[in-house]
């Protein structure tokens, strides 16, 4: 049975933007002058969702956790100078309120932050009866489920401008993405919430830099809704996550050269099928991956034994 959620289709609409909806900004705030620099440049190519990072919950403490609500205010001013909608990410009640009193107009909701019903709950109680988007991004784990929930507690209480936001997952051991993408889980979720958008986050997917062109064009070949992307006037001294932030200029480049693929298809059944052939195309990568890696493993496996032989015969000769 495919799960229907009562949400407005006002989305993109609201914010004035056609697909495929551009959402970028700084991992986090840092100080005025940098929030102002990259807002005007990223206002300069056609970006109209600033988004940027006021409190950091960072995966180990004494790391930089962001400038706080001081930042709200230079947020503001971006929103009120250059006329860009702003998004942030909120993780309790408190956030809530400091970010309605400063007329954010976007909130999304971490990966951490997704992971447990009862900060989700918290936070879908403080939105009762309030306009405003609300952005959900997967759980740090591959489950689809979860996340599910997450939009089901928010949307009971109200929120109708409601996306998703997919950010990879946690796994354990060597790949090439800071987070894996599993594109199967998205795919599963636009499947049974088709009326929901979903943005796709490669920043957070690559954790490097070089990685994020072809993750955006992938996202785009998958049908995605939107791109959210960090983007940095300084990315090499970024004081959070600075191999994954690019420059304005650098996300210019990518938002020219990423293909929009016109697809002949006449029902949504035809959708789903092409979708599903491109994550085969995935898959397949994956699989190469995997294979080399394996490879990789046995080379190192025969040159230990060989090793031991050859120690073996010294000593049998001495």
């Amino acid at each position: 049975m495919e799960l229907k959620l009562d949400i407005a289709d006002t989305l993109i609409p609201s914010i004035n933007c056609t697909k495929p909806l551009l959402i970028a900004g700084p991992c986090a705030v840092e100080t005025e002058q940098q929030v102002m620099d990259v807002a005007i440049r990223l206002a300069h190519i056609g970006i109209k969702v600033f988004r940027a990072g006021i409190w950091k919950p960072r995966t180990r403490p004494n790391a930089f956790e962001g400038v706080g609500s001081e930042g709200l205010e230079w947020l503001r001013r971006v929103k009120k100078e250059i006329g860009m909608k702003i998004a942030i990410e909120v993780a309790n009640s408190k956030h809530v309120d400091e970010a309605l009193k400063n007329e954010i107009d976007i909130l999304w909701i971490g990966a951490r932050t997704t992971a447990n019903p009862f900060a989700v709950q918290e936070l879908a109680d403080s939105l009762k009866g309030v306009d405003v988007t609300v952005l959900v991004k997967n759980p740090v784990n591959p489950e689809i489920e979860l996340w599910i929930g997450a939009l089901e507690r928010f949307n009971a209480t109200g929120i109708k401008k409601l996306g998703a936001i997919h950010r990879g997952f946690s796994s354990y051991g060597k790949s090439p993405y800071r987070n894996d993408p599993h594109w199967q889980i998205p795919i599963e979720l636009r499947r049974r919430i088709p009326e929901l958008p979903i943005i796709n986050d490669p920043s957070h997917i690559c954790g490097k830099r070089e990685l994020i062109m072809e993750l955006c064009q992938t996202a785009i070949d998958l049908d995605f809704d939107g791109l959210m992307l960090e983007a940095h006037c300084d990315p090499n001294n970024a004081l959070s996550d600075a191999s994954q932030q690019i420059t304005p200029e650098e996300l210019e480049y990518i938002i020219n050269n990423i293909v929009l693929r016109k697809q002949y298809i006449e029902n949504e059944d035809a959708e789903i099928l092409e979708e599903l052939r491109l994550y085969i195309d995935k898959l397949d990568e994956d699989v190469i991956q995997l294979i080399e890696q394996r490879m990789n493993i046995v080379e190192k496996i025969y040159l230990a034994i060989h090793e031991e032989s050859i120690k073996r015969q010294k000593t049998v000769m001495n």
